[in-house]
């Protein structure tokens, strides 16, 4: 009897299907959003905003062109990805201590300037890019962040510190649009120049809260 002898032939392998179009290989979700957000912001600190391209944020963060565009089609919408996740978050912190029910006047302009000092310690970028892109001539940073929430909490400030006044709680002298800003350059100004100052005296972050609100709150006057 002749032995018939059977071959297996195993199914040829599927084709595979050409990537679809979409998320770029090699991202990793939103480790590498939030990657992609501190390169940005470091780099807009420290050459402008109008200086930094996405290929130059790609180039910086080591990642495909076609990664940061996946997530930030233009610069723009980059920019307020920025301002809504990182500045406004940062701005409300700042603002609360100014509508506090029962809040003084000495107590707050304290815990704003000690906030201000401590958003700086804790997010190096932000010192360099409000000089750069807030006080600073034509910045975008600032316009950007104007168009997009207006005034209203900053008038609410301002409307704040002019009811301390009546009050008699703050010095009627001062002027009320500028405390805000006055406490800024008085914080953040000394810390975003601190590396240009080398061979000074090395002043730490409390000590410049202290300075910031003594001279504020008291002037240049002798102690009583």
């Amino acid at each position: 009897m002749t032995k018939i002898v059977t071959e297996t032939i195993d199914p040829a392998p599927p084709k595979r299907a050409g990537r679809r179009p979409g998320r770029p290989t090699g991202a990793h979700g939103a480790e590498a959003r939030e990657q992609m957000l501190d390169v940005a912001l470091g780099m807009f600190a420290r050459q402008g905003i109008v200086e930094t391209t996405l290929g130059a944020i790609a180039r910086e963060a080591g990642v495909t062109p076609a990664m940061v565009h996946y997530y930030f089609k233009t610069r723009d919408q980059l920019l307020d990805v920025l301002i809504d996740e990182r500045f406004l978050p940062l701005r409300t912190e700042l603002g609360e201590v100014f509508t506090r029910p029962g809040a003084e006047p000495a107590d707050a302009l304290r815990a704003f300037a000690e906030a201000l000092v401590a958003t700086v310690d804790k997010h190096p970028w932000f010192a360099a890019l409000w000089v750069r892109e807030v006080i600073s001539e034509g910045g975008l940073l600032r316009q950007r962040i104007a168009e997009r929430f207006g005034d209203a909490q900053k008038m609410a400030t301002i409307e704040r510190i002019r009811t301390w006044q009546k009050e008699g709680k703050l010095n009627p002298e001062l002027e009320p649009s500028l405390v805000f800003m006055s406490l800024f350059g008085l914080t953040v100004l000394p810390l975003a120049t601190s590396k240009w100052r080398e061979g000074e005296r090395k002043v730490t972050s409390e000590q410049i809260a202290r300075h910031a609100v003594a001279l504020l709150t008291h002037g240049v006057g002798p102690s009583l």
